[in-house]
């Protein structure tokens, strides 16, 4: 997502600009990582030759020699001849060197920096504060909107109770959904949390961040330059 999404540099809406401007194009790159595709618990794609393949407009896709995808539905890469593109439900599982994959493959020019500051938060719901600290963590992520997450000792957690919602990231794993109960008043989701973030976002395990459009949030971010 990070090259052709968002706001990256290929993408649509880029957050900077080139020099001489570029027209649209397709980016394909070799991608040597084991990827496997495991359907009724069997590999029907187990191999080190991919391709990624970053098209604006599109998610970002693997692309596989085509001999090598069996009698799986697959359709030709025009940018990598010799290599098709298998749709994602095609197979049950996906895997890169063992690690599973939800929705998308990930991408390596996607980043996730947690940096601990000072930023203040405040949050509240139905006139009732939840959050005012200014002992956050500021989460960078590449083409995404930039966000303060805030350890549970500053959150009003009696006021929250976790929500059947969820949702996955191959980034920061999988989310936890918290709607707030004041009094008789239910706001559904108004917060998730990661309580089992892969290595790299460690520093938000736990921690709640805020839905700006469920909740009051005044938040202590930079000002994007447009």
């Amino acid at each position: 997502m990070s090259l052709v999404a968002g706001r990256g540099p290929l993408s649509t809406d880029p957050a900077g600009w080139f020099t001489p401007p570029l027209p649209e194009v397709v980016y394909v790159e070799p991608h040597p990582r084991r990827v496997q595709g495991l359907r009724d618990g069997r590999a029907v794609i187990d191999t080190e030759r991919v391709l990624l393949v970053h098209r604006p407009g599109h998610p970002l896709s693997y692309a596989f020699p085509a001999d090598q995808v069996g009698d799986l539905p697959h359709e030709p890469v025009s940018e990598a001849p010799g290599f098709v593109r298998v749709p994602w439900d095609a197979v049950d599982t996906w895997l890169e060197e063992g690690r599973r994959l939800v929705h998308y493959p990930p991408n390596p020019y996607h980043r996730v920096d947690c940096r601990p500051t000072n930023r203040r938060l405040r949050v509240t719901v139905a006139d009732t504060t939840l959050v005012d600290t200014a002992d956050t963590v500021v989460v960078f992520e590449t083409a995404v909107q930039t966000r303060l997450y805030v350890d549970p000792v500053h959150v009003r957690t009696d006021l929250l109770q976790r929500s059947d919602t969820t949702s996955y990231c191959n980034y920061k794993g999988y989310a936890t959904y918290w709607s707030a109960v004041i009094g008789g008043e239910v706001v559904d989701d108004v917060a998730w949390s990661y309580d089992d973030p892969p290595p790299e976002t460690l520093p938000i395990k736990g921690f709640f961040s805020f839905d700006t459009e469920r909740a009051d949030v005044a938040a202590e971010l930079p000002e994007p330059d447009r």
